[in-house]
């Protein structure tokens, strides 16, 4: 949601519409008192004007011409009080219509919001309210819906791993004469389900900071090939794990002012991302190089192709792409979706294609 959605909320940008109407209203009431003003003057004039004759009834009105002041003043009211009704009814009515409207707004509907006419720019704004309100509120239920799952599917994961922790210290315990080779064996399992362990439950925290704080930048300038060069150090084990090879094609420096903790968190989910997912055996490559004003990164893998209707959602929180859970692959499915904020704050974009058992991730930074 949008973080923009939410801003605009609740401000009528239609405001200099509506008070335009106003005054435009307001200068044909006055108008109108004005003509009726005048046409009370010119009728009553006339009134006073016309010959009398001894006619019973002329006889009985006579009277006018003797209170014609009083007349004229009656004449003002009258024409007051009809038009101030007139004018007045459609505003009430108007607010009356603009209350109800306001009020659904607490409780947004499918239902467009209709206004009586002459308000058709207030209609307009309240209804992109209630949309934006409704979207608001859609991607609210499917960020809890999807929290709410992954905790679920998290809850499982921490089990399976420490289960066979406490299988397998338990033989350790149980059976002390055990051979040092079986005593070695089980030891490294227990320590990498301990270890994976760790690296659910550090999800758990990656959650908890992803929707609680504000990530902020503390700029410094490095060098982004030395950066990627030490990444590739550090995932030399679990390369080495799935025969994997990682070439960098970079110049000899290039110095980018960033956050270079944010940045190496970025090239550290993607780098573990095109691990998780790529072909064994196959060649991850990672590319950079400078032009246009910016700075161009690429990550390419040998891997399934990512469907389009997944490719579209691929930096979303909490989607991941192997929907079967498996507990050795992927994360909560936060690390793609922290990776974009992280790019963006920086004032760049990352995007991802995948075609023909390839998968790219490309960052363009300004």
């Amino acid at each position: 949601m949008s973080r923009r959605d939410s801003r605009g909320a609740g401000r009528f940008s239609s405001s200099p519409q509506v008070r335009s109407q106003a005054l435009q209203l307001w200068g044909i009431y006055l108008l109108a008192l004005l003509a009726w003003v005048a046409l009370s003057i010119i009728l009553v004039t006339v009134l006073a004007a016309l010959p009398w004759s001894a006619t019973p009834f002329y006889t009985s009105i006579l009277w006018l011409r003797d209170y014609i002041f009083f007349v004229y003043v009656a004449f003002i009211l009258i024409g007051w009080a009809v038009i101030s009704y007139f004018f007045l009814a459609r505003p009430i009515r108007q607010l009356y219509a603009l209350t109800q409207a306001t009020s659904q707004l607490a409780q947004p509907t499918e239902k467009p919001i209709a206004l009586p006419d002459g308000m058709e720019a207030v209609q307009e704004e309240l209804n992109a309210v209630r949309e934006r309100a409704l979207w608001n509120a859609r991607a609210a239920r499917e960020a809890e819906q999807k929290k709410n799952d992954l905790i679920v599917y998290l809850a499982h994961d921490l089990k399976t791993p420490l289960t066979s922790v406490i299988g397998y210290l338990t033989l350790l315990r149980d059976e002390p004469q055990i051979s040092s080779e079986l005593r070695a064996r089980y030891t490294g399992i227990a320590l990498d389900k301990a270890q994976r362990l760790e690296e659910l439950i550090n999800e758990f925290f990656e959650i908890t900071r992803f929707n609680l704080s504000h990530i902020e930048l503390e700029r410094q300038s490095r060098d982004i090939v030395m950066m990627l060069q030490q990444l590739i150090s550090e995932f030399e084990p679990m390369l080495r794990e799935k025969s994997l090879t990682c070439r960098l094609d970079a110049p000899e420096k290039l110095i980018y002012n960033c956050d270079p903790d944010k940045l190496a968190r970025v090239f550290d989910n993607l780098l573990r991302n095109a691990v998780h997912y790529s072909f064994e055996g196959s060649e991850i490559a990672i590319s950079c190089g400078s032009g246009g004003g910016g700075i161009s990164i690429a990550f390419e893998n040998r891997g399934r192709t990512i469907p389009p209707e997944k490719l579209e959602r691929i930096f979303d929180q909490f989607f991941r792409l192997d929907d079967s859970r498996a507990t050795n692959t992927g994360g909560a499915g936060l690390g793609l979706a922290i990776a974009r904020e992280i790019v963006e704050l920086h004032g760049g974009s990352i995007t991802a294609q995948s075609w023909d058992n390839t998968i790219r991730f490309s960052i363009e930074l300004p």
